[in-house]
Order: structure tokens, then sequence, then C-alpha cells
């Protein structure tokens, strides 16, 4: 079982600092600063070895107003709440909002210790005790074990410890899968050593020479050492309060509020989709795009928060709403986050992310909204192909299917496997492990067929469309993989034929109307009787004058198709049995002198210089000659 991570929470001088000195011998006060004002700023750090065997990790919060922002950063990592409230003053302001951001940030599990029962008599201490019930009654704590103790005389301080053993020995609390994040919330230096960084690491597992990454700013170090609670380990996973000594990284870059991570595991976006609770303890709605805190892990970040299907929030309300960020944030699909509000500072809300990359802004009041909120809370297959669908042509890689849906390494390949077999998916690159949406694909080879049939009733005489040119008619910037793949699976449906660089609807052939035919046999028999001196382009429009240009150009494309012209270069055309008479010449005059050169050409065609050099390089490509120097051989 992994390390289960307690946190205290209360009101400022309700003894949770002192709770946990008397349970660990621990002063998690390390301050002056704490320790002259006497109450906690900062958040502190403890242990507590039970005797089932396993050590207990403890985080004390502060109570105080003024740092309710470092009680969300300690609270973010906990399994377990020690509920504290002190038995002169019973439930208080901070008392509230420490069990409001509990809630929302999806502790589960706890106990109430009422501390400072030497400070009362037994008759009030009753009635704080049934008013802490009733507050608490309908929560997750209502069941909860409560517990009264004295840290000054220490009475109580034994049935904490044996509670807390119970509720260990009884979790079920499994390792938290997925990559390695722990969010930083601290930082410091050490000769010799360099960085450090602690904080409770929330996800997965990492060791010693592992390499690690800094969200969101970006920046990769490798892991030189790991602490639990001053002990040198090689290995930490997920539940552990934790301190990482990292090599490539120095202190100044790293800050309060970041993530360390496996490497390409997160996306820093400033756009997060989310279900957000506002709180039934607000006294007044909430505004579309209210300025407010979010506290996400250790970061407190001021953000926006987008209405997308009401005009305003009503106290109570569970809403689908966007997070306009003003620093970018590096979240997993899940996280949980605590909404405060801008001035003055209390909590309002909070919720879980469930889109933590957003590219785009949301419209209000669309139709597609709900729809879009409904898929992110599906199964995780369907969660995959959902977003594979809205990646549209862009498709996704494995790396950031893991990323928004929040299903990591091999979990995701059996998450995928029915989507791919039922081929709602489809995978198009297996070395980049790159797939798109099923639906965009069908999309594109309907709108492909569309464009070819086009093609052909425009061009008649032409065999098909060239692959290109469908490719970019078809979306522009469409990957060349992904085309290939279209065309694949409509000629493996019978639908369009491949032909090299061409492409056709399957028994598509070209259908010449009677009159296109004579103009193609006149135009055929003008180059036949020209023999070596033929008609440019320019003549052959001019002879059909009233044709249009567009249909004579086809013709002659139509006869180099057929193979009865052939071009030479530019817009010098021959017909095929010209030029096969003059190869035979040509062979003949090589064989009796061995070489020819350009004038010996000349003098055997009578052709000027201006047809005569085209057609040495037409059978310099035919490989019927090859030049030496200034003369022509047989290859």
């Amino acid at each position: 079982m992994r390390e289960i991570v307690l946190g205290t929470a209360g009101h400022v001088d309700h003894g949770k600092t002192s709770l946990v000195r008397a349970l660990t011998g621990i002063e998690t006060d390390r301050l002056r600063e704490e320790k002259k004002r006497g109450i906690t700023i900062e958040l502190g750090f403890a242990f507590l070895d039970l005797p089932c065997g396993h050590r207990l990790g403890i985080i004390d919060v502060p109570g105080h107003e003024k740092f309710v922002k470092n009680m969300v950063a300690g609270a973010a990592g906990i399994d377990l709440v020690a509920f504290v409230v002190a038995a002169d003053e019973g439930i208080m302001p901070q008392t509230r909002e420490h069990f409001e951001i509990c809630s929302l940030l999806g502790v589960r599990q706890g106990l109430i210790i009422i501390t400072k029962i030497d400070m009362v008599e037994p008759d009030w201490l009753e009635m704080v005790e049934e008013d802490i019930r009733e507050y608490f009654a309908g929560s997750f704590l209502e069941n909860a074990p409560l517990l009264k103790v004295s840290s000054v005389s220490g009475e109580g301080i034994e049935e904490v410890k044996t509670e807390l053993n119970r509720l260990v020995a009884d979790s079920d609390l499994a390792a938290v899968a997925g990559p390695f994040r722990l969010p930083v919330d601290r930082i410091f230096s050490m000769k010799g050593f360099g960085a450090v960084v602690t904080g409770t690491s929330i996800a997965g597992r990492v060791a010693v020479g592992d390499e690690i990454e800094l969200y969101p700013q970006g920046g990769r170090g490798r892991i030189r050492g790991i602490q639990i609670h001053s002990r040198e380990v090689e290995e930490v996973e997920a539940g552990h309060r934790t301190a990482i000594n990292i090599q490539g990284l120095d202190m100044e870059v790293i800050h309060r509020g970041e993530v360390l991570a496996t490497p390409g595991c997160l996306r820093p976006s400033y756009m997060l989709d989310a279900e957000f609770t506002y709180l039934s303890s607000n006294k007044k709605n909430l505004k579309n795009r209210a300025r407010v805190r979010v506290h996400l892990g250790t970061a407190e970040i001021m953000g926006r928060v987008v209405l997308l299907e009401q005009e305003e929030g009503m106290p109570g309300d569970i809403l689908n709403v966007q997070l306009l960020l003003e620093e970018a944030a590096a979240v997993w699909p899940g996280d949980r986050y605590v909404v405060r509000s801008y001035s003055p500072v209390f909590t309002i809300g909070g919720g879980t992310i469930l889109n933590p990359c957003v590219s785009r802004k949301r419209r209000r009041f669309r139709d597609e909204n709900p729809r879009i909120f409904q898929a992110y809370r599906a199964e995780s297959d369907e969660l995959a192909v959902f977003h594979l669908d809205e990646s549209g042509i862009n498709g996704l890689t494995y790396n950031d299917i893991e990323i928004l849906t929040g299903v990591f390494g091999k979990r995701l390949s059996k998450v995928l496997r029915q989507p791919l077999s039922q081929r709602r998916i489809l995978l198009v690159d297996s070395e980049r492990q790159w797939y798109v949406g099923a639906r965009i694909m069908a999309v594109l080879e309907n709108n492909a067929i569309e464009i070819v049939k086009q093609f052909h009733q425009d061009n008649p005489l032409k065999e098909g469309m060239g692959k290109e040119e469908l490719r970019s008619r078809l979306q522009q910037g469409l990957e060349p993989r992904l085309f290939q793949l279209l065309l694949n699976n409509l000629a493996k449906a019978g639908t369009i034929e491949q032909e090299q660089s061409l492409v056709r609807l399957s028994g598509h052939e070209v259908a010449m109307a009677a009159d296109v035919s004579g103009i193609q046999r006149e135009i055929e028999e003008m180059f036949r009787a020209a023999k070596l001196n033929p008609p440019t382009v320019k003549e052959v429009m001019a002879h059909f004058k009233g044709q249009p240009e567009k249909l004579l150009r086809e013709i002659i494309d139509t006869l180099i198709r057929d193979d009865c012209l052939k071009r030479i270069s530019g817009n010098l055309y021959f017909h095929r049995q010209c030029l096969t008479d003059l190869e035979e010449r040509l062979r003949a005059v090589l064989e009796r002198d061995n070489e020819i050169d350009a004038q010996g050409f000349k003098a055997l065609t009578g052709l000027s210089r201006k047809f005569s050099i085209p057609l040495l390089e037409y059978f310099d490509r035919q490989k019927l000659t090859i030049r030496v120097g200034d003369k022509r051989v047989l290859r």
C-alpha cells in the first residue's frame, strides 16, 4: 500500500501545530516569524510511525485567513484530514472555509479532533460536540471518529494514534496511476548539491537518475537524490512527502506552484474546461467572467470564470465552465481545484478539471457545449474517440491522448484496443503513434469522391485527377500519410482506382463525343502531315478558332496519353510515327559513322536549330544516344 498523507485543517489558534507536536514530537513551525507570532504561516511537515507498520506523512497547514492560499497548497496532496476544532471556540470562520476547501479538493476520509478540552467545563464540551456533529451532518465527516484531546496534558493523544492506525490499516487507497507529478511547495539550495524541491508526490513514481521536467515553464534536469522524511531512498511513488535534489536546474528558475513531472506528460495551457461547484454558502450570484484566484496544486493563478450555459451562477449550482488563466497551468484530467474571489478574498467554489489543454475559447450558449461536457464525463474509450473526432485532420499522438484522457502508459493501449478494432479510430502512422478519428476520415473520403466525380465531369477527356491536386483541394495542409491512407481505403472499398500519380473513380472511361472525336483525328493528322515541322499549339488554336482552348489542350493531352503525340520540350510536339522514322534514320547513320554532331543532324533532318537541338536532347533522354563532347554516339 502506498504512503498516506494526513493534513490538518481548522481555524487559526485551534491547536493544529500543538496536536502534531504531541503526536510526533516534531515541531512543524520552522520560521522565526511563526515562532514569534505563535501562528503557522507556511506549511509544516512531520511523520508518524504507526503500529500497523505504516509511516503516516503529516502536513500541518496555517489556519489564519491571510494564509488560506498556503492551506490550499497543502491540502491539495492529502488523503486524510484531521479536522481540528478548539473546545473553547467551536466552529469558526476558517473552520467553515477549510472544510469547504477539503470538500472541493475531494478529500473523503478523516477524523474530527476537539482540542483544548482542558480549558472548558464538561457541559460546554458536550455542547461544542453537538454543534460539530450538526455542522458536519450530511458531509464526508458525518460519521467520522470524533476525539477529544489536550495537547498540554496529553489526554486523548494515544486514542488519536489508535484511530489513525485503524484508518490507515483499513484504507484501500491504491497507488495513483499516471506519470510522476509533484507540485512544488518549497525550493532551497544545499551547498554541494544544488537545487532541492519539496512537495507531495500525487501520482506515478520516479527514481534516482531519471530525467524530470519542470512545468509550465519547461526545462529538464536529472534526479540526483531523493529523500522521504529525511531518509535517502532510490525511488518514490504517489503519496509521499518528498524532497528531490535536481541536477541541471538552478534554484532561481524553480518557483512554488510549478510541477515536477515525467517529461512530456503535461501540456501547459491558459484555458481549462472544468466542472465548477459554486458553494451554497455564497451570498451573491456568480457573474460571467468574474475575476478570481484559481488554486491548482500549489499554484495560485489569477483568471476568469466563463459560464457557458447560464447568465449567472446561483449558490449551490454545479456549472460547466471554462477557466481563462492569466498564467499557464500544467494539470491532468481529474485534478481538483479551488476558486477564491478576487477581493475580498474568500473561497467561493471549485471542482474538477475536465480538459487540461483546451485549444480554443468556447462560445457561450452554443448547442455543442452540453454535448462536449457530457463527453468529458464518458468512459475512457469514448473520451478518446471524442478527442480524436474533435482534433479533425490534425489527429492526436498516443502522448496527446494520454494528456487529454488522463490514461497513461500501457493502460491506454487497453483502452484503445476496442475502438481500434471497431475502426472508430484509425492508426495513421505506427512509427509516430499518430491516430485520427474515423468520423473525420469518413468526411474526407466522401469529399474526395465528390471532388474526383466533379473533376471527371469538368475534364471528360482526362483519365484521372492528379493525386497532389486532389490532396490540395481536399484540405489545406492535409498530411501525406493521412491522404494516402484515405486513398488506400477508397481503393480497397472499390470506389477509386490509383494509377501512378493519377486517381479516378472505379470504372471511369474517357468518353469522347463525336464532334470532339473528329477534332482529335484532325489534330493528329495535322501533326502527322507536318512530319518534322509540326505546328505550334498557337497554330492549332488558330486553326480551330471558335473551339474552347481548354478543350483543345485536353485533346492534345489525350493524344499524348494515347502515345500518338510526343512532347519534346515546352510546347513542342511531334507525331510518334515521325519520331520513329527519324530514330531509324539516326540509328543507321550512327551505326555507319559511329558518331554525329549538331551540323550532321541538321543535314540529316533539314531542320533549324530551333527543332534539331530539342530533338537531339530527346534522343539522349530516350537513351538512344549519349553526348560525348560536341558529338553523339549510340548509347
